[in-house]
């Protein structure tokens, strides 16, 4: 179990890291090197959206890590 536990994070953490990776680094550039409307709006957003999911990911972890925090008691 623990193997099965330890294999999906390293390889949700390389996923993360390579997608962040190619968006920082070839997507998010080439889109404003274009230099369109249409292509900045598309860069915001995309930076939009990989904001809200280090976020997600960071409050899943926190709540993974301390389970019992935040219980309201």
């Amino acid at each position: 179990m623990f193997a099965m536990k330890l294999t999906l994070i390293v390889l949700g953490a390389l996923l993360y890291l390579v997608a962040s990776a190619c968006w920082f680094f070839w997507l998010g550039p080439g889109l404003l090197a274009t230099g369109t409307t249409e292509a900045v709006i598309y860069a915001f957003a995309g930076t939009c959206a990989w904001m809200l999911i280090t976020f997600g990911l960071a409050v899943h972890i926190i709540k993974t890590a301390r389970p019992t925090v935040g219980d309201g008691r």
